[in-house]
């Protein structure tokens, strides 16, 4: 496999894991950020290979073969991410790109002795569970702090936005994975939220609520 039909099986298992529904060729191309026409080739060669089922007008889903191989990249992207982190110092907002280059590595037997040598992490620096071996993972039960009701409190265990520019925001706020979030008051006007970080009040916008993810 190429590591460009890598990363679409990764898309669109990362898709799939927000709905249950068939994944649209729209919805694809918006996430590779590539143009549909680019986004229907693929899909024929993926389909080719057995990878995935594709219903025209109504779109497409892993088989298990593709499932099995979009965790296997998942799991080498996100050990990667813990490596860079923890052994090589690198920030939270550094290493995604540099995983997305290491992800494609083939060796298996690299990637059993990264993680024993991590001393096989449950989630990434991002909060995001990191499959195993098998392709199992624990699933969290969040809410997008966006969800969360006023005078509700959780931690923080993930971000749905892992750009440099949102988690840059998080470091110059001093919101970290871990933290104890309460939602003091939304605004009515525009959506935004006075929460409490720990014990400092915070106001922060919409959006950013809409990219935290809350353990209740």
């Amino acid at each position: 496999m190429t590591p460009s039909e890598e990363n679409y099986l990764k898309a669109i298992y990362q898709l799939g894991e927000t709905s249950k529904a068939s994944i649209s060729t729209n919805a694809i191309a918006e996430k590779m950020k590539t143009k549909p026409s680019s986004v229907t080739d693929m899909i024929k060669k993926l389909s080719d290979k057995k990878l995935i089922l594709y219903r025209k007008y109504k779109g497409v889903s892993l088989t298990d073969v593709g499932r099995i191989s979009a965790l296997s990249t998942l799991r080498k992207h996100r050990l990667w991410e813990v490596f860079l982190v923890e052994k090589l110092h690198f920030t939270w907002d550094e290493v995604h790109e540099v995983a997305e280059q290491l992800e494609h590595i083939r060796s298996e037997q690299l990637i059993d002795r990264l993680d024993q040598h991590l001393g096989f992490p449950r989630t990434d620096p991002h909060g995001d569970p990191i499959p195993s071996k098998d392709g199992n993972y624990k699933k969290f039960i969040k809410k997008l702090l966006s969800e969360m009701a006023v005078g509700s409190e959780g931690i923080c265990i993930g971000v749905k936005d892992s750009s440099t520019a949102f988690l840059s925001f998080m470091d110059k706020n001093r919101i970290a994975l871990g933290d104890k979030i309460t939602l003091l008051d939304k605004e009515e006007f525009d959506g935004s939220l006075h929460i409490k970080v720990k014990d400092r009040p915070l106001q922060i916008s919409s959006q950013i609520a809409c990219n935290l993810y809350i353990e209740l």
